[in-house]
């Protein structure tokens, strides 16, 4: 359980909701914006001294029923309510570099298809397999050294750090409740915090956002203007993800990618 985190959370969530948005009557000058500790505890149905203690990273293991009506009471979302139980439960996948068989032969025959680039990535964005059509599309991660072949690295490397993507991925990085678990995780946002002012001031934010399927607008060297869907798709059991680009058939991006796959050797 990782306590401080919890409290941090805890707290961050307070801080955004208007007692009116609570049903209760703001009333009286506030120090700060937001809820009361003692307005949580009330709409939570728990002591003020329990939930005074959870905030400050001292209290007791709580139960899924204090967490669930505390999810109600801060009103949070499914994303920030499954954070809520892996603060208090940690991670349920396995760290792993190692790409399962099957999933590789799946990268192989979508490249195949010649007009679906794919890879793999693990919890913390290392990427870790992928097939030619990628590397038509982005070139080759082979060529970056395995410790920088990181696609946070990547975006807040560059003038891409202050875009909605880059957003996307650290909230997405926040959702898998890997950073209390796994060493590798901590080590890359203290990289990262550092390096980048645009990272720490965005995973200071603490938002929780689970990445499903995003839209991505790029410019290609040779194809031009593409406007891509990315569907990401859990590896079951790791904590491992592949993530497939396609367009509508029909557009110029779909157009686009059957060019690459064309120009492609055999």
């Amino acid at each position: 359980m990782d306590r401080t985190e919890l409290g941090a959370f805890l707290r961050s969530r307070r801080g955004r909701i208007r007692p009116e948005d609570a049903g209760l009557v703001a009333g009286g000058r506030r120090q700060t914006p937001g809820l009361r500790r003692d307005e949580v505890a009330l709409l939570a149905g728990i002591s003020v001294d329990y939930y005074i203690r959870l905030e400050q990273g001292r209290g007791p293991h709580p139960s899924a029923q204090v967490l669930r009506a505390l999810g109600r009471a801060l009103r949070v979302n499914e994303d920030e309510q499954e954070y809520l139980f892996r603060l208090v439960e940690g991670s349920r996948v396995a760290s792993s570099r190692e790409v399962p068989p099957n999933v590789l032969r799946l990268l192989e025959r979508l490249g195949d298809l010649g007009d679906v680039p794919a890879m793999v990535v693990n919890g913390c964005f290392d990427v870790l397999a992928w097939n030619r059509m990628l590397v038509a599309l982005i070139g080759d991660p082979a060529e970056t050294p395995v410790e920088r072949r990181n696609t946070l690295r990547w975006l807040f490397g560059g003038e891409l750090a202050g875009t909605e993507l880059a957003r996307q991925c650290v909230a997405d990085l926040r959702a898998s409740g890997l950073y209390s678990d796994d060493a590798g995780v901590r080590r890359l946002v203290d990289e990262l915090s550092a390096s980048s002012p645009r990272f720490a001031e965005v995973w200071s934010a603490r938002e929780v956002e689970v990445r499903h399927t995003i839209t991505k607008r790029s410019v290609h060297p040779v194809v031009g203007e593409l406007e891509l869907d990315c569907e990401i798709l859990p590896v079951h059991g790791r904590d491992q993800r592949i993530i497939l680009y396609t367009a509508e058939p029909g557009t110029a991006s779909h157009r686009a990618l059957k060019l690459l796959g064309e120009s492609l050797p055999i």
